[in-house]
Formats: structure tokens, C-alpha cells, sequence
């Protein structure tokens, strides 16, 4: 493929979003930025590396993410301030996206540098576009918390919003994550989503008691996983009866956590719940 390395960019930040899993998923504006640029800060030199050797792009390459941010930043900041093209890249996608980047735009804003975004692909439009559920009002949520307890809050602060819901999850939590959002948020449609445009993309779409079962049943999960969640509003599963939602609590809470959720959403005194939990806990 040609490439324009003529074509002149103006010095500046450039958040330029990269494939998701499929090399060959990348613009052609992109591949122009980038080898006009002087140099290109990514999260991982290793995984940046593969993709610009791909398109015979050899540029000096500056390491930022999470873990390095605050010392970082000042030095980027300090090579835009020379008039320099940078590109801001992230392993996969589009930069900023649950990827770090926003403390580096923030700081060119401050210091009036030039910002501009380079669209491309990404997992969450991706996953939102396969999924089949509404797309006209959305709520892009990123990763849960690992631990049960701060999960649950976070649901339960989602599931009366009537907008489709997207997060991202671990292959290893998203069992854990799918009983969870059951218990919250009842049996919704949900669309799990994974190895978005690689070889083994799949897109599992039914009712999340059905995909739990698909999963479970699978000896293994692997990579990338976004998971996309029907809304509130054709979804209102009120739990009236106090043994099915302490069942489907105690199923992956303690009892302490299970008491909490249920009385959150049933409404009703915490001392009742408690009583019931622990006959219903001890009877199993």
C-alpha cells in the first residue's frame, strides 16, 4: 500500500486509535500520522511494535500508561512545547477508551497545545453495533470491580436506568460478573462479545440465566470481552418474593452482602431479610 509521507500535519498531539484485533482495521489518516510523526507514546513498545512493523513504520516509541503517567507527561508535554508531532496510540482501539491519556489532554489543553483525534475502531462501538440492542441512548460503564461488594453498589446504582448498558470484563470474572447482573438487574438481554474482528470473534445474544449456562458449559473463556446490556425500560423485573431474591444472592454473595443487596432492592427491613437469609443458608 502507497503511503503518503509527504502529507505535513501540524505539530500537536494526535489520540489516534489503532486496531482492536484485525491489523488490517487501521485508516489510511492513521498510517499517514504516524509516519509523519516524531515520535509515538503507546502503553506497550512490544504490542505497538507489531502493528508499525506490519506497515514498515519505524519511529521512536515512548512508553505511557497508568504506572508511569505523572512522570511522563511532563516530557511529552515538553517535546509538543517544541513544535513536535506526537501520536498517542493504545494497545488496542481507540486511546482513552478505559486506556490512560486523559491526564496528557488535559494538560495540552492547559498549555494550549494542539489536540486533535484521529476515529478509528473501537471495541465499545463494535460490540454496541453486533449486539442488536438499542443504540440511541447508551451508557458506556468500563470495568466493573473485581470484588463482589463494590460490583453489586455499582449495579444496583445502573439498573433502574433505561439506557443499554456496556462494559467491559476480564475473561475470568465475566461468569462472576453475569450472575451478578442477574441478581441486579433480573433476566435482561444481554450480548457478550468477544475477539472482536479476530479470527474467533463470537457474539452471544439471549437472556443472561441463558448465556450464564452457554459459559459455564464452556471449558474455557478467552480473550477481550465486552459485555452489552438491555436497559430498565422493557426490562422492570420487581422482586417480590424475598426467598427468590435471597437465592439468587446467596448464590454468589455471603450472607452479609446478600442482606444488603436484597434490602436495597425489595425495600424491605433489613432485619427481616437478615432472618430469612440465614434459615434459607443453613437449610442449604
Amino acid at each position: 500500500m502507497e503511503i503518503n509521507r509527504k502529507k505535513t500535519f501540524a505539530p500537536g498531539l494526535y489520540v489516534t486509535a489503532t486496531p482492536i484485533g484485525n491489523l488490517g482495521d487501521i485508516t489510511l489518516r492513521a498510517l499517514e500520522l504516524l509516519n509523519a510523526a516524531d515520535l509515538i507514546a503507546c502503553e506497550d513498545k512490544r504490542v505497538s511494535a507489531k502493528l508499525l512493523s506490519r506497515y514498515e513504520i519505524r519511529k521512536p516509541l515512548v512508553s505511557y500508561h497508568d504506572h508511569n503517567a505523572k512522570s511522563v507527561t511532563p516530557q511529552l508535554i515538553q517535546e509538543l512545547k517544541e513544535q513536535k508531532i506526537v501520536a498517542l496510540i493504545s494497545d488496542a482501539g481507540t486511546p482513552l477508551i478505559s486506556d490512560p491519556g486523559y491526564k496528557l489532554i488535559n494538560e495540552c489543553h492547559k498549555s494550549g497545545i494542539f489536540v486533535t483525534s484521529l476515529p478509528g475502531a473501537s471495541a465499545l462501538l463494535c460490540a454496541l453495533t453486533n449486539a442488536g440492542l438499542p443504540t440511541d441512548n447508551f451508557l458506556f460503564c468500563g470495568f466493573l470491580p473485581p470484588k463482589n461488594t463494590a460490583r453489586q453498589k455499582e449495579l444496583e446504582k445502573l439498573s433502574t436506568l433505561k439506557s443499554t448498558l456496556v462494559f467491559y470484563e476480564s475473561p475470568k470474572r465475566l461468569i462472576d460478573t453475569l450472575k451478578a447482573m442477574h441478581m441486579v438487574f433480573g433476566d435482561r438481554e444481554v450480548a457478550v462479545c468477544r475477539e472482536l474482528t479476530k479470527l474467533y470473534e463470537e457474539t452471544t445474544r439471549d437472556n443472561i440465566s441463558k448465556v450464564i449456562t452457554y459459559y459455564e458449559e464452556k471449558p474455557t473463556v478467552k480473550g477481550e470481552v465486552v459485555i452489552v446490556v438491555s436497559g430498565a425500560e422493557n426490562n422492570i423485573d420487581v422482586i417480590d418474593d424475598l426467598d427468590d431474591a435471597l437465592g439468587k444472592a446467596l448464590a454468589t454473595l455471603s450472607v452479609r452482602e446478600a442482606v444488603a443487596a436484597v434490602t436495597y432492592m425489595t425495600g424491605r427491613k433489613r432485619k427481616e431479610v437478615y432472618k430469612r437469609a440465614l434459615e434459607i443458608a443453613k437449610n442449604d
